[in-house]
């Protein structure tokens, strides 16, 4: 893996950072941003000793701004589709994926941050969806907010199209911690290892069935049968038990 102008990558352990670096576009995604960051996740999936990736923005006025209107006028829609980014922002990766809001997440942005399973954010952070002050609506999957929010809230913030503080985000439930801008990223990584250092096969199976419970119940329990005899019968669930009774750290292989 590569870093490109738009793109930054740095590994920690099992852990790989991506960080949108164009603030001084307020982070905006290009068509070519957009592609490279589905490129970079597709392949992080193949890769056995990425166990978590954590997505933040360069500088600290934005996480992401949303799309960048000029780039979307000289390629075009057809220009903007990525299915690696698709699946990113959908949460449909099955790598763990925690968000480190360095900044504010609007329109575009915002979608893209809740493809997370994790958001931390600065205490100067906003979050909205300004679509329909413009005449649109967050059609890029920011009307799936209800399932991270009580639908009351997801419908202030869409009909409205007004910003939420990352304090207001907390208390609603969309943020899982606020800390000061000079600690997202550390607390991010935090988070990160702690998930990074679980079974593979085990993460990927809560990652799916969590987000499937809240959106389509009838297909997450024909998955649970699914990963039930996936993972139970995995060497991973042998591993586990085997270390638990001789009290070390379990090795996992992700089988």
């Amino acid at each position: 893996m590569t870093d490109t102008a738009e793109l930054v990558q740095e590994r920690h352990g099992a852990i790989l950072v991506l960080r949108l670096n164009r603030p001084e576009a307020r982070n905006a995604l290009t068509g070519t941003l957009m592609r490279d960051l589905g490129t970079v996740v597709v392949e992080a999936e193949a890769d056995p000793d990425v166990r978590a990736i954590v997505l933040t923005g360069a500088g600290d006025r934005a996480f992401c701004s949303g799309m960048d209107l000029r780039s979307f006028a000289e390629e075009g829609e057809g220009g903007f589709n990525s299915e690696g980014y698709a699946r990113l922002a959908s949460g449909q990766l099955t790598l763990p994926v925690i968000g480190a809001a360095n900044g504010t997440a609007i329109g575009g942005g915002l979608e893209l941050l809740l493809g997370a399973d994790v958001i931390v954010a600065s205490s100067t952070a906003k979050f909205g969806f300004p679509e329909v002050k413009r005449g649109l609506f967050p059609g890029g999957g920011g009307t799936t907010i209800g399932t991270r929010l009580p639908l009351h809230a997801a419908l202030e913030m869409t009909l409205t199209g007004d910003f939420i503080t990352a304090d207001r985000g907390y208390q609603l439930g969309l943020i899982n911690a606020v800390v000061e801008a000079d600690a997202v990223l550390d607390t991010a990584l935090g988070f990160a290892e702690r998930i990074a250092a679980n079974a593979p096969l085990g993460l990927a199976a809560c990652k799916e069935l969590v987000r499937l419970s809240v959106s389509d119940a009838a297909r997450a329990a024909e998955r649970l049968t699914d990963w039930q005899s996936i993972v139970f019968t995995s060497a991973d669930a042998k591993e586990g038990a085997a270390a638990f009774i001789e009290k070390r750290a379990p090795i996992w292989q992700g089988r």
